[in-house]
């Protein structure tokens, strides 16, 4: 039986765009244009490795989000992986990460999985706790932050880069894993690619399909909420300090004013 590994993919707000919120205080994407979030990238490009690496493998790329999310399963899917997975349905709207992770869950089980592979966090919401619910909900060993990953009989093993030491960790598929953006540059879609995405099925599915009521999600059933917004203040000028032989005791003195020291 091939290795079924899928990659838990974000369509996110364009971080160079223009972000801000709606008025419900969720995140605006209408006003600003959307990609497939940079670093699920380096997720794709892992689970392609492996499958490479394995010879005998499917990835299936799946992600949770409104119509235009399906642009960041084409860019996955002209990467490389075999089949997508799109979960869409109105009531889906303002959901937290708990309830995305149990919406993902129930994804999981209903595609079949070996290997779950992730990101480090989304580039919109930064929160990067997503591997460590799915592998809670769905009773999964997790082997997270990755900078090297790879899978040899039944067993998916990786290297952990921290401060002060490097770890060698593994655990018994099935299993979560997330990689970081140290963990290999994700290729370029090739031409070939582009036009053999648009012929590669893309699975849709609501949350009858999953058996999740809609209270269970979008904004009432969130456990956190934002409670307000505002828009960052316009930067205001700089302060110069001519040095006339006291440029140092100056520049001091602004630090210590602003409790920079």
């Amino acid at each position: 039986m091939s290795l079924r590994i899928v990659v838990c993919v974000k369509y996110v707000p364009d971080a160079t765009g223009d972000r801000r919120f709606a008025d419900d205080t969720t995140t605006d994407r209408e006003g600003v244009d959307g990609l497939l979030s940079e670093l699920d990238e380096y997720g794709v490009e892992q689970a392609l490795r492996i499958a490479e690496a394995s010879g005998d493998a499917e990835v299936t790329v799946l992600t949770v989000g409104p119509d235009d999310a399906k642009d960041a399963l084409r860019k996955a899917l002209s990467m490389g992986a075999d089949k997508a997975v799109h979960v869409n349905d109105d009531d889906i709207h303002g959901t937290d990460v708990i309830g995305t992770s149990a919406i993902i869950a129930k994804a999981l089980d209903k595609v079949g999985y070996d290997l779950v592979v992730c990101g480090m966090a989304s580039t919109d919401g930064t929160m990067g706790v997503l591997p460590a619910l799915l592998a809670e909900r769905l009773g999964l060993p997790q082997v997270t932050l990755l900078s090297e990953v790879s899978v040899e009989g039944g067993v998916v093993k990786g290297r952990r880069d921290g401060d002060a030491a490097t770890e060698q960790v593994e655990a018994e598929l099935p299993a979560v894993v997330s990689v970081t953006d140290q963990s290999g540059e994700a290729r370029y879609p090739s031409f070939k690619g582009i036009m053999a995405a648009k012929k590669k099925p893309v699975q849709s599915l609501d949350l009858d399909d999953l058996d999740i009521e809609a209270d269970e999600v979008g904004l009432a059933g969130s456990w956190t909420a934002v409670e307000a917004v505002a828009a960052r203040p316009a930067r205001t000028a700089g302060t110069i300090v001519k040095d006339e032989g006291e440029g140092g005791k100056q520049l001091a003195t602004y630090l210590a004013e602003q409790k920079f020291i």
